[in-house]
Protein backbone atom coordinates (compact mmCIF):
# COMPACT_ATOMS: atom_id res chain seq x y z
CA UNK A 1 0.00 0.00 0.00
CA UNK A 2 2.79 2.42 0.89
CA UNK A 3 4.63 1.82 -2.39
CA UNK A 4 1.38 2.18 -4.36
CA UNK A 5 0.60 5.44 -2.59
CA UNK A 6 4.09 6.75 -3.29
CA UNK A 7 3.77 5.90 -6.98
CA UNK A 8 0.42 7.65 -7.18
CA UNK A 9 1.85 10.75 -5.54
CA UNK A 10 4.80 10.81 -7.93
CA UNK A 11 2.41 10.47 -10.82
CA UNK A 12 0.55 13.56 -9.64
CA UNK A 13 3.69 15.63 -9.16
CA UNK A 14 4.05 16.53 -12.79
CA UNK A 15 6.38 13.72 -13.84
CA UNK A 16 5.21 11.69 -16.82
CA UNK A 17 3.91 8.23 -16.04
CA UNK A 18 5.83 5.32 -17.52
CA UNK A 19 4.08 2.52 -19.33
CA UNK A 20 4.19 -0.93 -17.76
CA UNK A 21 6.78 -2.26 -20.21
CA UNK A 22 9.05 0.77 -20.03
CA UNK A 23 8.83 0.83 -16.22
CA UNK A 24 9.84 -2.83 -16.09
CA UNK A 25 12.69 -2.20 -18.51
CA UNK A 26 14.01 0.68 -16.42
CA UNK A 27 13.70 -1.42 -13.25
CA UNK A 28 15.70 -4.25 -14.82
CA UNK A 29 18.28 -1.75 -16.04
CA UNK A 30 18.51 -0.30 -12.54
CA UNK A 31 19.15 -3.74 -11.05
CA UNK A 32 21.83 -4.36 -13.67
CA UNK A 33 23.51 -1.08 -12.71
CA UNK A 34 23.58 -2.19 -9.07
CA UNK A 35 25.01 -5.59 -10.01
CA UNK A 36 27.67 -4.05 -12.26
CA UNK A 37 28.79 -1.61 -9.57
CA UNK A 38 28.71 -4.46 -7.04
CA UNK A 39 31.06 -6.49 -9.26
CA UNK A 40 33.33 -3.44 -9.55
CA UNK A 41 33.29 -3.18 -5.75
CA UNK A 42 34.40 -6.79 -5.38
CA UNK A 43 37.12 -6.22 -7.98
CA UNK A 44 38.50 -3.20 -6.13
CA UNK A 45 38.34 -4.98 -2.78
CA UNK A 46 40.58 -7.78 -4.05
CA UNK A 47 42.84 -5.84 -6.43
CA UNK A 48 43.62 -2.57 -4.61
CA UNK A 49 45.72 -4.25 -1.88
CA UNK A 50 47.73 -6.00 -4.62
CA UNK A 51 48.23 -2.75 -6.54
CA UNK A 52 49.70 -1.04 -3.48
CA UNK A 53 51.63 -4.03 -2.09
CA UNK A 54 55.13 -3.02 -1.04
CA UNK A 55 54.32 0.71 -0.98
CA UNK A 56 53.71 3.10 1.89
CA UNK A 57 49.98 2.83 1.14
CA UNK A 58 49.87 -0.96 1.53
CA UNK A 59 48.43 -0.93 5.07
CA UNK A 60 45.78 1.63 4.20
CA UNK A 61 44.81 -0.29 1.06
CA UNK A 62 44.34 -3.52 3.05
CA UNK A 63 42.19 -1.74 5.66
CA UNK A 64 39.62 -0.46 3.16
CA UNK A 65 36.61 -2.79 3.19
CA UNK A 66 33.80 -3.23 0.66
CA UNK A 67 31.35 -0.70 2.23
CA UNK A 68 33.72 2.13 1.31
CA UNK A 69 34.14 1.02 -2.30
CA UNK A 70 30.44 0.20 -2.67
CA UNK A 71 29.19 3.54 -1.39
CA UNK A 72 31.84 5.48 -3.33
CA UNK A 73 30.93 3.72 -6.57
CA UNK A 74 27.24 4.21 -5.80
CA UNK A 75 27.78 7.94 -5.32
CA UNK A 76 29.78 8.16 -8.55
CA UNK A 77 27.07 6.27 -10.39
CA UNK A 78 24.52 8.57 -8.79
CA UNK A 79 26.29 11.64 -10.13
CA UNK A 80 26.73 10.20 -13.64
CA UNK A 81 23.13 8.99 -13.91
CA UNK A 82 21.87 12.33 -12.61
CA UNK A 83 23.87 14.17 -15.27
CA UNK A 84 22.38 11.85 -17.91
CA UNK A 85 18.88 12.40 -16.46
CA UNK A 86 18.50 8.64 -15.96
CA UNK A 87 18.71 8.30 -12.18
CA UNK A 88 15.01 8.78 -11.41
CA UNK A 89 13.94 6.42 -14.18
CA UNK A 90 16.33 3.67 -13.03
CA UNK A 91 15.62 4.15 -9.32
CA UNK A 92 12.95 1.41 -9.36
CA UNK A 93 15.83 -1.06 -9.63
CA UNK A 94 17.78 0.35 -6.69
CA UNK A 95 16.21 -2.15 -4.30
CA UNK A 96 18.04 -1.03 -1.14
CA UNK A 97 15.44 -2.39 1.24
CA UNK A 98 15.33 -5.81 -0.43
CA UNK A 99 19.12 -6.16 -0.55
CA UNK A 100 19.56 -5.17 3.09
CA UNK A 101 16.76 -7.39 4.39
CA UNK A 102 18.09 -10.37 2.43
CA UNK A 103 21.62 -9.69 3.64
CA UNK A 104 20.44 -9.51 7.25
CA UNK A 105 18.56 -12.79 7.01
CA UNK A 106 21.67 -14.45 5.57
CA UNK A 107 23.74 -12.82 8.31
CA UNK A 108 21.71 -14.80 10.84
CA UNK A 109 23.04 -18.07 9.41
CA UNK A 110 26.60 -17.14 10.38
CA UNK A 111 25.71 -16.25 13.97
CA UNK A 112 26.41 -19.36 16.02
CA UNK A 113 24.18 -19.22 19.08
CA UNK A 114 26.77 -21.18 21.08
CA UNK A 115 29.41 -18.53 20.36
CA UNK A 116 26.96 -15.78 21.26
CA UNK A 117 26.56 -17.25 24.72
CA UNK A 118 30.21 -16.49 25.57
CA UNK A 119 29.49 -12.77 25.57
CA UNK A 120 25.72 -12.81 25.93
CA UNK A 121 25.56 -11.38 29.43
CA UNK A 122 27.61 -8.18 28.99
CA UNK A 123 26.45 -7.75 25.38
CA UNK A 124 22.77 -7.87 26.36
CA UNK A 125 23.28 -5.45 29.25
CA UNK A 126 25.22 -3.06 27.00
CA UNK A 127 22.63 -3.30 24.22
CA UNK A 128 19.68 -2.67 26.53
CA UNK A 129 21.29 0.29 28.30
CA UNK A 130 22.80 1.82 25.16
CA UNK A 131 19.63 1.55 23.08
CA UNK A 132 17.48 2.93 25.90
CA UNK A 133 19.75 5.90 26.58
CA UNK A 134 20.52 6.85 22.97
CA UNK A 135 17.00 6.21 21.68
CA UNK A 136 15.52 8.23 24.55
CA UNK A 137 17.93 11.12 24.02
CA UNK A 138 17.32 11.21 20.26
CA UNK A 139 13.55 11.06 20.68
CA UNK A 140 13.64 13.82 23.30
CA UNK A 141 15.94 16.13 21.32
CA UNK A 142 13.95 15.55 18.13
CA UNK A 143 10.81 16.57 20.00
CA UNK A 144 12.50 19.67 21.41
CA UNK A 145 13.53 20.71 17.89
CA UNK A 146 10.06 20.04 16.48
CA UNK A 147 10.74 17.03 14.25
CA UNK A 148 7.77 15.04 12.98
CA UNK A 149 7.14 11.90 15.07
CA UNK A 150 7.79 9.41 12.24
CA UNK A 151 11.14 11.00 11.40
CA UNK A 152 12.02 11.03 15.11
CA UNK A 153 11.30 7.30 15.26
CA UNK A 154 13.51 6.58 12.24
CA UNK A 155 16.43 8.68 13.46
CA UNK A 156 16.24 7.33 17.01
CA UNK A 157 16.10 3.72 15.81
CA UNK A 158 18.93 4.20 13.32
CA UNK A 159 21.40 5.85 15.68
CA UNK A 160 20.65 3.65 18.70
CA UNK A 161 20.39 0.16 17.14
CA UNK A 162 21.91 -0.63 13.76
CA UNK A 163 21.54 2.10 11.21
CA UNK A 164 19.72 1.49 7.94
CA UNK A 165 18.22 -1.88 8.87
CA UNK A 166 16.77 -0.45 12.09
CA UNK A 167 15.43 2.54 10.17
CA UNK A 168 13.76 0.14 7.73
CA UNK A 169 12.16 -1.79 10.59
CA UNK A 170 11.01 1.44 12.20
CA UNK A 171 9.68 2.76 8.89
CA UNK A 172 7.51 -0.32 8.51
CA UNK A 173 6.32 -0.07 12.09
CA UNK A 174 5.30 3.61 11.92
CA UNK A 175 4.44 3.64 8.20
CA UNK A 176 6.94 6.38 7.43
CA UNK A 177 7.30 8.01 4.04
CA UNK A 178 9.87 6.62 1.62
CA UNK A 179 11.57 10.03 1.57
CA UNK A 180 12.02 9.93 5.35
CA UNK A 181 13.63 6.49 5.14
CA UNK A 182 16.00 7.62 2.38
CA UNK A 183 16.92 10.67 4.46
CA UNK A 184 17.62 8.60 7.58
CA UNK A 185 19.71 6.15 5.53
CA UNK A 186 21.73 9.02 4.08
CA UNK A 187 22.53 10.34 7.55
CA UNK A 188 23.57 6.87 8.70
CA UNK A 189 26.07 6.57 5.85
CA UNK A 190 27.42 10.10 6.26
CA UNK A 191 28.22 9.45 9.93
CA UNK A 192 29.18 5.75 9.69
CA UNK A 193 31.89 6.07 7.05
CA UNK A 194 34.33 8.19 9.12
CA UNK A 195 33.67 5.96 12.15
CA UNK A 196 35.05 2.91 10.31
CA UNK A 197 38.53 4.41 10.56
CA UNK A 198 38.13 6.83 13.49
CA UNK A 199 37.14 4.34 16.18
CA UNK A 200 39.98 1.81 15.66
CA UNK A 201 42.44 4.71 15.65
CA UNK A 202 40.97 6.15 18.87
CA UNK A 203 40.95 2.68 20.46
CA UNK A 204 44.68 2.46 19.75
CA UNK A 205 45.27 5.99 21.07
CA UNK A 206 43.32 5.23 24.27
CA UNK A 207 45.10 1.89 24.68
CA UNK A 208 41.86 -0.09 24.84
CA UNK A 209 41.93 -3.88 25.06
CA UNK A 210 40.64 -5.86 22.09
CA UNK A 211 37.44 -6.74 23.94
CA UNK A 212 36.69 -3.15 24.96
CA UNK A 213 37.58 -1.84 21.49
CA UNK A 214 35.33 -4.44 19.87
CA UNK A 215 32.44 -3.71 22.22
CA UNK A 216 32.83 0.02 21.58
CA UNK A 217 32.87 -0.45 17.82
CA UNK A 218 29.96 -2.89 17.84
CA UNK A 219 27.87 -0.69 20.11
CA UNK A 220 28.56 2.58 18.37
CA UNK A 221 28.84 2.20 14.57
CA UNK A 222 25.38 2.12 13.05
CA UNK A 223 25.63 -0.44 10.25
CA UNK A 224 26.57 -4.11 10.51
CA UNK A 225 28.82 -4.00 7.45
CA UNK A 226 30.63 -0.92 8.76
CA UNK A 227 31.10 -2.66 12.13
CA UNK A 228 32.67 -5.61 10.34
CA UNK A 229 34.96 -3.29 8.40
CA UNK A 230 36.00 -1.32 11.47
CA UNK A 231 36.42 -4.45 13.59
CA UNK A 232 38.66 -5.99 10.95
CA UNK A 233 40.90 -2.92 11.16
CA UNK A 234 41.04 -3.21 14.97
CA UNK A 235 41.99 -6.90 14.88
CA UNK A 236 40.50 -10.39 14.83
CA UNK A 237 39.61 -10.52 18.54
CA UNK A 238 38.07 -7.07 18.42
CA UNK A 239 36.10 -8.13 15.35
CA UNK A 240 34.61 -11.12 17.16
CA UNK A 241 33.41 -9.03 20.11
CA UNK A 242 32.18 -6.27 17.80
CA UNK A 243 30.14 -8.80 15.83
CA UNK A 244 28.59 -10.32 18.95
CA UNK A 245 27.69 -6.91 20.38
CA UNK A 246 26.23 -5.66 17.11
CA UNK A 247 24.31 -8.89 16.60
CA UNK A 248 22.83 -8.54 20.07
CA UNK A 249 21.64 -5.06 19.17
CA UNK A 250 20.33 -6.34 15.84
CA UNK A 251 18.27 -8.95 17.68
CA UNK A 252 16.45 -6.15 19.50
CA UNK A 253 15.17 -4.63 16.25
CA UNK A 254 11.99 -6.69 16.51
CA UNK A 255 11.24 -5.59 20.07
CA UNK A 256 11.74 -1.92 19.16
CA UNK A 257 9.57 -2.38 16.06
CA UNK A 258 6.78 -3.89 18.17
CA UNK A 259 7.04 -1.04 20.69
CA UNK A 260 6.91 1.58 17.92
CA UNK A 261 3.99 -0.19 16.27
CA UNK A 262 2.05 -0.15 19.53
CA UNK A 263 2.94 3.46 20.33
CA UNK A 264 1.99 4.86 16.94
CA UNK A 265 -1.12 2.72 16.56
CA UNK A 266 -2.44 3.33 20.07
CA UNK A 267 -1.33 6.90 20.72
CA UNK A 268 0.10 8.94 17.85
CA UNK A 269 -2.40 7.99 15.14
CA UNK A 270 -5.39 7.90 17.47
CA UNK A 271 -4.77 11.54 18.40
CA UNK A 272 -5.98 12.56 14.96
CA UNK A 273 -8.32 9.71 14.01
CA UNK A 274 -11.22 8.15 15.88
CA UNK A 275 -10.24 4.70 14.73
CA UNK A 276 -11.02 1.59 16.69
CA UNK A 277 -8.28 -0.04 18.71
CA UNK A 278 -5.94 -1.75 16.18
CA UNK A 279 -6.22 -5.49 15.81
CA UNK A 280 -3.49 -8.09 16.10
CA UNK A 281 -3.52 -8.41 12.31
CA UNK A 282 -2.62 -4.73 11.99
CA UNK A 283 0.33 -5.22 14.32
CA UNK A 284 1.40 -8.21 12.24
CA UNK A 285 1.11 -6.23 9.01
CA UNK A 286 3.51 -3.62 10.39
CA UNK A 287 5.95 -6.02 12.02
CA UNK A 288 9.20 -6.38 9.97
CA UNK A 289 9.07 -10.03 8.91
CA UNK A 290 12.76 -10.20 8.03
CA UNK A 291 13.55 -10.17 11.77
CA UNK A 292 11.93 -13.59 12.03
CA UNK A 293 13.98 -14.74 9.05
CA UNK A 294 17.15 -13.56 10.80
CA UNK A 295 16.31 -15.56 13.95
CA UNK A 296 15.31 -18.65 11.97
CA UNK A 297 18.51 -18.51 9.91
CA UNK A 298 20.57 -18.24 13.09
CA UNK A 299 18.93 -21.33 14.58
CA UNK A 300 19.24 -23.32 11.35
CA UNK A 301 22.85 -22.26 10.86
CA UNK A 302 23.78 -23.23 14.41
CA UNK A 303 22.18 -26.66 14.12
CA UNK A 304 23.65 -27.29 10.67
CA UNK A 305 27.12 -26.29 11.82
CA UNK A 306 26.87 -28.69 14.74
CA UNK A 307 25.49 -31.77 12.99
CA UNK A 308 26.50 -31.55 9.32
CA UNK A 309 29.92 -32.69 8.13
CA UNK A 310 30.13 -29.88 5.57
CA UNK A 311 28.72 -27.27 7.97
CA UNK A 312 31.64 -24.84 7.82
CA UNK A 313 31.81 -24.93 4.02
CA UNK A 314 28.06 -24.33 3.76
CA UNK A 315 28.17 -21.39 6.18
CA UNK A 316 31.13 -19.94 4.27
CA UNK A 317 29.06 -20.07 1.08
CA UNK A 318 26.16 -18.35 2.84
CA UNK A 319 28.56 -15.68 4.13
CA UNK A 320 29.82 -15.02 0.60
CA UNK A 321 26.25 -14.65 -0.61
CA UNK A 322 25.46 -12.37 2.33
CA UNK A 323 28.42 -10.13 1.45
CA UNK A 324 27.18 -9.83 -2.13
CA UNK A 325 23.76 -8.66 -0.96
CA UNK A 326 25.33 -6.19 1.46
CA UNK A 327 27.55 -4.90 -1.34
CA UNK A 328 24.47 -4.40 -3.52
CA UNK A 329 22.74 -2.66 -0.60
CA UNK A 330 25.56 -0.17 -0.08
CA UNK A 331 25.81 0.47 -3.81
CA UNK A 332 22.08 1.15 -3.88
CA UNK A 333 22.34 3.49 -0.90
CA UNK A 334 24.96 5.49 -2.78
CA UNK A 335 22.75 5.54 -5.87
CA UNK A 336 19.73 6.71 -3.87
CA UNK A 337 21.58 9.31 -1.79
CA UNK A 338 20.09 12.75 -2.27
CA UNK A 339 22.02 15.83 -1.18
CA UNK A 340 18.94 17.82 -2.14
CA UNK A 341 16.96 15.84 0.40
CA UNK A 342 19.47 16.71 3.10
CA UNK A 343 19.28 20.38 2.23
CA UNK A 344 15.49 20.40 2.08
CA UNK A 345 15.20 18.75 5.50
CA UNK A 346 17.14 21.61 7.04
CA UNK A 347 19.59 21.65 9.91
CA UNK A 348 17.41 20.23 12.68
CA UNK A 349 17.50 16.49 11.76
CA UNK A 350 21.25 16.73 11.13
CA UNK A 351 21.73 18.41 14.52
CA UNK A 352 19.67 15.69 16.20
CA UNK A 353 21.60 12.85 14.54
CA UNK A 354 25.00 14.46 15.17
CA UNK A 355 24.21 15.10 18.84
CA UNK A 356 22.91 11.56 19.29
CA UNK A 357 26.06 10.18 17.65
CA UNK A 358 28.24 12.03 20.15
CA UNK A 359 26.14 10.70 23.04
CA UNK A 360 26.36 7.21 21.52
CA UNK A 361 30.16 7.39 21.30
CA UNK A 362 30.56 8.50 24.92
CA UNK A 363 27.99 6.16 26.46
CA UNK A 364 29.16 3.16 24.39
CA UNK A 365 32.77 3.72 25.48
CA UNK A 366 31.76 3.91 29.14
CA UNK A 367 29.62 0.76 28.97
CA UNK A 368 32.24 -1.17 26.99
CA UNK A 369 34.93 -0.27 29.53
CA UNK A 370 32.80 -1.34 32.50
CA UNK A 371 31.29 -4.49 30.98
CA UNK A 372 34.19 -5.79 28.88
CA UNK A 373 37.21 -4.43 30.77
CA UNK A 374 38.13 -7.85 32.14
CA UNK A 375 36.56 -9.96 29.39
CA UNK A 376 38.68 -12.46 27.46
CA UNK A 377 37.88 -14.80 24.59
CA UNK A 378 38.87 -18.43 25.20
Amino acid sequence: MTEQRTEEQSGQSGQPRQSGQSALGYAVAGVLVVIALGAATKFLETQVPQWFAGTSFAKAAKSIEFPVYAIALGLIGNAILSKLALRDALSRGFRTEFFIKTGLVLLGASINLKVLVTAAGPAIIQALLLISIVFGFTWWLGGRLGLEDKLRALLASAVSICGVSAAIAAAGAVQAKKEQLAYAASLVIVFALPSIFLLPWLADVFGLSDAVAGAWIGGNIDTTAAVAASGAIAGEDALQIATIVKTTQNALIGFVAIALTAYFALKVERRTAADARPSLSQFWDRFPKFVLGFIAASIIGTLYLQFAADGKAAIATVNDLRNWFLIFAFVAIGLEFSARGLREAGWRPIAVFASATVVNIVVALGLATVLFGSFTLD
